[in-house]
């Protein structure tokens, strides 16, 4: 059986080469934007809270999370629901968790009483006080952050 193989000329292999470098270098540079530090990401986030509350309805699952530094968080309690978290100093392992929990009362989360807790391996769970809950307006952060993504300074990947 006779195989057919289909080859480049030489003259053409070169320039089929780089102009497919070239588009990879591209397409590597589309995503890779300025990536906004924790303070930058925190900043945002303040621009778009209400004021404190006492306490917030869970419902006993997390729907998302981000670290704002290793004293801030905001938790999304649904696709449309968040708050930022405060919290009492600084909580260790919060930047580089893989989870985390949160401590409630009868359905209910409450500043000063309530803790977040770093899920790692660590067989000490150190509780992190909560110190004050500032609801999000979520709607406006997505579209604060779509904004910065069209403009530019903040990549497409970034946490929510």
């Amino acid at each position: 059986m006779k195989r057919s193989l289909t080859a480049i000329p030489r003259g053409r292999a070169a320039p089929l080469l780089a102009a497919c470098l070239a588009v990879a270098a591209l397409a590597g540079c589309a995503s890779a934007g300025p990536k906004l530090d924790d303070a930058q990401r925190l900043a945002l986030y303040r621009q778009h809270v209400g004021a404190p509350v006492d306490s917030f309805q869970y419902f006993g699952r997390i729907d998302g999370w981000t670290p704002l530094g290793d004293s801030t968080l905001g938790l999304w309690t649904k696709p449309n629901q968040a708050y930022l978290l405060e919290l009492r100093g600084s909580c260790p392992g919060l930047d580089f968790a893989q989870a985390i929990t949160v401590t409630n009362q009868m359905g209910r989360v409450h500043q000063r009483f309530d803790k977040v807790v770093v899920l790692d391996r660590q067989s000490i769970k150190m509780p992190c006080f909560i110190d004050r809950i500032l609801p999000l307006d979520v709607k406006a952060l997505k579209q604060a952050q779509q904004d910065l993504r069209s403009a530019g300074t903040m990549p497409a990947d970034s946490n929510p």
